[in-house]
């Protein structure tokens, strides 16, 4: 072990690396199997596509930073406040995209004859740059004086530069509480998990009225259309389940550092919360390939193809597919 690392910090740097390993490699995943096959090449695919980038940039960036800081690296104040501030801004981006997603399946069985024209594949780019703008919008807002600053301030020299300061980069050093608790989470955090939680139930009430109304009248298609529809909704609402199980633990843990300072959190409790926020990006892809037809059976051509069994390419009436062909044709 190197010297300097404790027993507990080795632990947790190894199950970072660990999440941000499957994180990465699962996501790259996902985006892939959107590329490869045209039937995910869809309005919902595109905001699913939204998360995965936010995802991976979670394990290849924010984990890695991560860890960097555990081990109590020093750094210039907006250096570390930078570093933080790209924690806010994936976590707020993913918010959206689940929002966005959540948006996207109402109105699919909402207005199922119209959605194709007014779902749009250039809206729901327009929507997506929207989600990231405003994440960069609510994650930079400490960069511009809603930090701790003032409270390193106390005690010295009212005319050094700010650029003086060198602190061992925390989150909580230079982050406010303020700011995570009343902004982040009062406004940006639960607001969007409530109107997510309503928007899912009446999307299952619409869908039950359907298949209701359509099994009464024995029409075959519209039941199997509702069908389907119900079976994606359940498992994205299921990836909205598990990121407010994740990330719902530390804004608590968030409320008790501002409202009972006196409070001792146990660093247990604060590395099993931050092991769930960032696995929360590593489950996604494992809910798509064990929930959603599409995903999966294009998950395991992409690993017949190119990881393994290349001796056995696909082949239709003696000659070779691309996987995308074959897709198109096995993945409705």
């Amino acid at each position: 072990m190197p010297p300097g690392i404790s027993t507990p910090q080795a632990v947790y740097m190894g199950v970072e690396g660990l999440i941000a390993l499957v994180s990465v490699c699962g996501n790259v995943l996902v985006i892939w199997a959107v590329a490869v096959n045209p039937a995910l090449r869809d309005t919902t695919c595109c905001f699913i596509v939204s998360l995965a980038v936010a995802d991976i940039a979670v394990g290849a960036l924010v984990i890695p930073l991560a860890i960097l800081i555990s081990i109590g690296l020093q750094t210039a104040f907006y250096s570390c406040l930078m570093v933080a501030c790209s924690v806010l801004i994936l976590t707020q981006s993913s918010i959206l995209a689940l929002l966005a997603i959540a948006a996207d399946r109402y109105l699919r069985v909402r207005i199922p004859t119209s959605y194709k024209r007014v779902v749009t594949a250039k809206r729901a780019v327009v929507a997506i740059v929207a989600c990231w703008t405003l994440a960069f919008m609510v994650g930079l807002t400490p960069m511009f004086g809603w930090n701790n600053l003032h409270k390193i301030k106390k005690g010295e020299e009212p005319n050094s530069s700010q650029s003086d300061y060198i602190i061992s980069c925390q989150f909580e050093t230079v982050i406010s509480m303020e700011y995570m608790v009343y902004f982040n989470f009062f406004i940006w955090v639960l607001p969007p998990l409530f109107l997510m939680l309503v928007i899912y139930l009446e999307v299952f009430n619409l869908i039950q009225k359907q298949l209701n109304k359509k099994i009464s009248s024995s029409s075959k298609d519209p039941q199997k259309y509702y069908g389907k529809e119900l079976k994606i909704a359940k498992s994205l609402a299921l990836i909205l389940l598990l990121f407010a199980l994740s990330w719902l633990p530390l804004h608590m843990l968030n409320c008790i550092t501002l409202f009972c300072p006196t409070c001792q959190t146990p660093m247990t409790i604060t590395y099993i919360a931050i092991f769930l926020t960032h696995g929360n990006s590593a489950m996604n892809p494992i809910v798509y390939a064990f929930r959603i037809e599409k995903f999966r059976t294009t998950f395991l051509q992409i690993w017949k193809h190119y990881f393994c069994c290349k001796e056995n390419k696909i082949i239709n009436n003696g000659n070779n597919m691309s996987l995308v062909n074959v897709e198109s044709r096995v993945v409705v």
